[in-house]
């Protein structure tokens, strides 16, 4: 099987044969147990250094490579394999397909367990790189250094990082030449926001210590052409903030929003905070088929824009709307689905946990001019049940845009009870989606599946599932 190597296996001549959960590739063993590896594709003839040991299964590395996958692509970014993020950059882009249409395609069927039509094909992202409206980037006195660094007799002057946590390891930071996933001025703004702060003498923070000044930064753009930058800073030394700030603004013009947070509290959340402005606005735009969403710091929007687009598309289609229906739409967000929907429905009702995404769905629904949508705030399990019914009438059409967890049981009892006609279920998990699927399967049957690529060059994929009343 293998030769022993400090009580860990080195399990040797390995055929990839698969892309398995969040992104490992598979193989078999010998004695028939699979095998997870992290840097590998189907198709590579790998050694592997075992890390966990089950009964059923090996977890592992690839330390040596007999034979490359003709899968295999050169990857675009120089910090492939050591950030942790993109981890499919090295497979070429139909592959990656290929294998998250066969996750959607598994799920469905090994967890729900249900008859399927046959799924439509996998809808790819136009854009493979730089799709990203938003990006976090961490800043690090320490930062981390590559095996390369160190084996170097070269002495790293410069520990100052600005860029993205190793994996595993909260307070290790990576720093950043170049990210392929947000447009440009993105990396610009990256790394002048890193070079004027070294000349400020502004400290970076140290997570384990809790010292120095800079924490994070936040940039995101919008289709407009709109900017925002956020400096999130662990104390106050208003010199220093100001002029850093200042320079950002001198620089780049096309930052129509620079925002501070002074957050001094143990871990890096802005939610709880407040964000004030130095210059500019508190928001952007984006927009959307005419109707515009205003983004402030905190807002969640999905985070390709131009693939969020196609997605409402095809939930605006499997809804089949004709102008007469009542719709619900759960977990509503800022409500950019109850709003893309409007104009084809008699009402859509949206409900929502967090408060500050049901003011920004007002806020914008009144903006886009649009009277037909109500928003509510609360816990799904708690507000979505047989008074909230009473009240606002019997839905011809629920939309469920659910969390990754999927939707909580209550929540299903309450659809089976409201019996709509449709049901267009939009997952970001079709693990969980195909549990629920099977919740709903003794009253509904499933007439379309549409997995949607929003995340090129990662194992993530969304699913749109339509379902229907069953008559018999």
């Amino acid at each position: 099987m293998g030769r022993k190597k400090t009580n860990r296996v080195i399990l040797e001549n390995l055929t990839v044969i698969d892309a398995g959960a969040k992104g490992k590739a598979v193989a078999k063993a010998e004695d028939g147990r699979v095998v997870f590896i992290n840097n590998a594709i189907p198709g590579d003839v790998v050694d592997v250094q075992t890390t966990k040991k089950r009964k059923a299964y090996f977890e592992g590395n690839a330390i040596s490579f007999s034979k490359l996958s003709d899968k295999r692509v050169e990857p675009a970014c120089e910090h492939f394999g050591t950030c942790g993020g993109c981890k499919w950059q090295s497979m070429g882009y139909e592959h990656q397909l290929y294998y998250k249409q066969k996750e959607v395609e598994n799920n469905l069927k090994r967890l729900g367990k249900i008859e399927l039509p046959e799924l439509s094909p996998i809808l790819g992202s136009a854009e493979q790189y730089f799709y990203r409206n938003k990006m976090e980037f961490s800043f690090s006195d320490s930062k981390w250094l590559t095996l390369e660094q160190i084996k170097s007799d070269v002495i790293v002057e410069d520990k100052n990082a600005l860029g993205f946590h190793i994996p595993g390891m909260w307070d290790k930071i990576l720093d950043l030449n170049k990210c392929h996933l947000q447009r440009d001025p993105s990396n610009a703004i990256r790394d002048f926001v890193k070079a004027k702060a070294e000349i400020l003498d502004i400290p970076f923070f140290n997570a384990r210590n809790q010292t120095g000044v800079l924490r994070t930064l936040m940039i995101r753009t919008s289709t407009t052409g709109e900017v925002m930058v956020l400096i999130q800073f662990f104390k106050e030394d208003k010199n220093k903030r100001e002029a850093l700030l200042e320079a950002i603004k001198n620089k780049f013009s096309e930052i129509s929003a620079l925002l501070y947070v002074i957050n001094g509290k143990g871990n890096d959340t802005i939610y709880d905070q407040e964000v004030l402005v130095h210059s500019g606005k508190d928001h952007i735009f984006e927009e959307m088929e005419g109707l515009t969403f205003k983004i402030n710091a905190k807002s969640f929007y999905q985070t390709n824009s131009e693939q969020a687009y196609e997605l409402y598309k095809i939930t605006r289609d499997f809804a089949g709307l004709k102008g007469d229906e009542l719709v619900f739409d759960l977990y509503t967000g800022t409500g950019t689905i109850a709003q893309f929907v409007a104009k084809n429905a008699k009402k859509v009702i949206g409900v929502e946990a967090v408060p500050d995404a049901i003011k920004a769905a007002k806020e914008n629904a009144e903006r886009n001019g649009i009277t037909n949508c109500e928003f509510y705030v609360g816990d799904m399990k708690k507000v979505f049940n047989e008074q909230f019914i009473a009240i606002h009438g019997v839905a011809d059409v629920v939309i469920t845009d659910p969390p990754r967890d999927g939707m909580h049981a209550d929540v299903v009892a309450q659809l089976l009870s409201l019996a709509p006609q449709k049901i267009v279920y939009v997952s970001c998990n079709s693990a969980t989606q195909a549990r629920d699927l099977a919740l709903l399967d003794s009253h509904y049957k499933v007439t379309k599946v549409q997995p949607v690529d929003m995340f090129p060059q990662t194992h993530h994929v969304e699913n749109v599932v339509l379902l229907e009343k069953r008559n018999d």
